[in-house]
C-alpha cells in the first residue's frame, strides 16, 4: 500500500473511532507531513482520498473537514458455519439472472454496468467495420487460446495491475465466468473443498454447487477482505484445495484488500500448498490511481489463476473474458476446450482494436469518476430513505452497494413487493453458500442518477421502513 494510502486510512480509522466527529477540523497538511516525515504532496493526496470517500471535505483557506454528512455504519463481519457445506440458493439466483431488462422494471439486483457512455462508440464503429470487411475475420475460427491480437493487448493492460504477462500465458474465454469454471475444474473434482470469502460472488458459489464441491466460507472485513487468521484457522483442519476471492473492488462489498494483506494471503496458500482463484473482473475500476496490484503479480511459483474479463468495464453482451492460470496453463486449456471450444472471434477482434487504438484508459477514467459519483449519491439516498438502524458498504471501486439491515429482516420478501412495484433488488442470501446475510441486499449504482432512480431506491428504503415495523421489537 502506498505512503498516501496508509495516511488516508489511518485517518479514516481515526474518524471511524469518534476521535474526529463530523464538522471537525482535521489536522493541517503541513503538521501531518511533519508528524508521519511524509512530503506534502502526499499528506495532500491522502485527503483527496478521504475526500472521494465522502469522508473529508476542503474549505476554502481552512483546510480540511470531517464531512457533515454521516454516513452509514459498515456492516458488521458475518460468522458463516465454521465447516464445509454444499451449496443452496440456486432458486433465488435463477429468479435474478432469467430477469431480462424491460422498461417497467428498475433493475438495480444485476452486475450491469453503463453501457450508454460516449467513449464507448469506437468499440460499436470496431465491430460495425469488422462485420463490413471482405475477408470476415470474425466469422472464422480463431485458436482456443483467443486471438493473439487480444492476448497482447490485455497483456498489456494488465502491467498496471504488476504483472508481467506474455499473450502465451493467457486464455480467452466467454466471459469471466467461464475463466472461473475452467480454472475451478482443472484443479477440484467433486467432493473437494473451495474456501471462499463471505459474502461471496453467487456465479463462483454456483459454479461450485454444479461440479459437486463444497464450500467453506470464510468471515470477511468490509474494509480488509477475506480474514487471515479465520483462513489459517480452516486450513490447519480441512483439506482445502483452492481459494477463491475478489481481493480487488470485490464485489458484493466494494473494497480492495491492503497490500500487505495479499502479499500474507499468497504466503499462506504457499505454506499449505493451495492454489488461488483471483477474480479481478472490477480491478480496472477502482477509484484510485494507478489501480490495485493484484495477487497474482506477487506470485512466483504459478500457484495463483488471474481470472478477469470486460464485461464490467465495456459492456456484459460482447462475452469476452480471460485467465493467466500460471502452472495451470494446460489443465485450464483442457477445461476450456470441452467447455465452450473457442471464443467468438469478431469481439475480441474489436477489444484488440479498441484497446490498441488508445481508447481504453479514457473510457475507464470517465466511467471511474461516475460510479464514484454515483457512489456517493446512491449513499445519500440509502442515509435518507431506508431505516436508521441501515448499515451499508464504502466500494473502493465497480458499482455495487451492500445493504446491511437489523437482524430478522427478510430482503426475499421485499423483494417480491418491489417487484410488483417495478423494482428489483439482488438478495443477500445468494452471496451465501448456506443462505446466510437474508437481512442483505445488493444494489447496483452504475447508472447516472436520475429522478427516476432516486424514486426507486426511496421505494425500496420506504418498502423496508415498512415491513420493519412489522417485526417483533427485538428485530427493530
Amino acid at each position: 500500500m502506498t505512503l498516501y494510502m496508509n495516511l488516508a486510512r489511518l485517518l479514516e480509522d481515526r474518524i471511524e473511532q469518534g476521535l474526529y466527529r463530523p464538522g471537525d477540523r482535521l489536522p493541517s497538511v503541513r503538521t501531518l507531513s511533519t508528524e508521519h516525515g511524509v512530503s506534502l504532496s502526499t499528506v495532500q493526496q491522502a485527503y483527496r482520498l478521504l475526500e472521494d470517500n465522502g469522508l473529508a471535505s476542503p474549505r476554502p483557506k481552512s483546510g480540511y473537514f470531517v464531512s457533515s454528512k454521516t454516513l452509514p455504519a459498515l456492516p458488521v463481519v458475518a460468522r458463516p458455519a465454521q465447516r464445509p457445506v454444499d451449496i443452496s440458493q440456486w432458486d433465488q439466483v435463477v429468479e435474478l439472472v432469467r430477469s431480462t431488462p424491460r422498461k417497467d422494471i428498475v433493475q438495480l439486483g444485476r452486475g450491469m454496468p453503463d453501457v450508454t457512455a460516449a467513449t464507448l462508440k469506437p468499440l460499436l464503429r470496431g465491430l460495425a467495420q469488422l462485420s463490413r470487411r471482405q475477408d470476415m475475420p470474425g466469422l472464422y475460427y480463431d485458436t482456443v487460446y483467443g486471438t493473439e491480437a487480444l492476448r497482447e493487448q490485455i497483456a498489456r493492460v494488465m502491467v498496471d495491475s504488476g504483472c508481467r504477462l506474455g499473450a502465451a500465458d493467457l486464455v480467452v474465454t466467454t466471459g469471466c465466468h467461464e475463466a472461473l469454471s475452467s480454472s475451478v475444474r482443472a484443479i477440484c473434482e467433486p467432493g473437494d473443498i473451495v474456501a471462499v470469502d463471505s459474502p461471496s460472488f453467487f456465479g463462483a458459489m454456483q459454479t461450485l454447487k454444479g461440479l459437486g464441491m463444497k464450500a467453506l466460507e470464510i468471515p470477511t472485513d468490509p474494509l480488509t477482505g477475506i480474514s487471515l487468521e479465520a483462513l489459517e484457522l480452516a486450513l490447519e483442519q480441512w483439506p482445502i484445495k483452492v481459494i477463491q476471492l475478489t481481493p480487488n473492488c470485490n464485489n458484493p462489498f466494494g473494497y480492495i484488500m491492503p497490500e500487505g494483506r495479499k502479499r500474507q494471503l499468497l504466503t499462506l496458500a504457499q505454506r499449505f500448498d493451495v492454489a488461488i482463484i483471483e477474480d479481478d473482473v472490477y480491478g480496472d475500476l477502482a477509484y484510485t490511481y494507478p489501480r490495485p496490484r493484484t495477487i497474482k503479480s506477487f506470485d512466483t511459483d504459478g500457484r495463483v489463476l488471474l481470472c478477469s474479463s470486460f464485461s464490467k468495464t465495456l459492456a456484459p453482451g460482447l462475452r469476452v473474458g480471460w485467465v493467466a492460470p500460471g502452472r495451470y496453463l494446460e489443465r485450464v486449456l483442457h477445461m476450456k476446450y470441452i467447455g465452450t471450444g473457442s471464443t467468438a472471434t469478431q469481439p475480441q477482434l474489436a477489444i484488440a482494436d479498441f484497446i490498441e487504438g488508445g481508447h481504453y484508459e479514457p473510457h475507464l477514467r470517465r466511467m471511474r469518476a461516475q460510479y464514484q459519483r454515483s457512489r456517493d449519491q446512491m449513499t445519500d439516498w440509502v442515509r435518507r430513505y431506508f431505516p436508521a438502524s441501515t448499515r451499508a458498504s464504502r466500494p473502493q471501486g465497480g458499482f455495487m452497494l451492500w445493504i446491511e439491515l437489523p437482524e430478522g429482516f427478510d430482503t426475499q420478501q421485499l423483494n417480491q413487493v418491489l417487484l410488483g412495484k417495478g423494482v428489483q433488488i439482488a438478495v443477500g442470501s445468494i452471496f451465501s453458500a448456506s443462505g446466510k446475510f437474508r437481512n442483505c441486499l445488493r444494489m447496483n449504482f452504475a447508472s447516472r442518477p436520475t429522478p427516476a432512480l432516486e424514486a426507486a431506491v426511496r421505494l425500496v428504503g420506504e418498502a423496508a421502513v415498512e415491513l420493519l415495523a412489522g417485526l417483533p421489537p427485538s428485530c427493530e
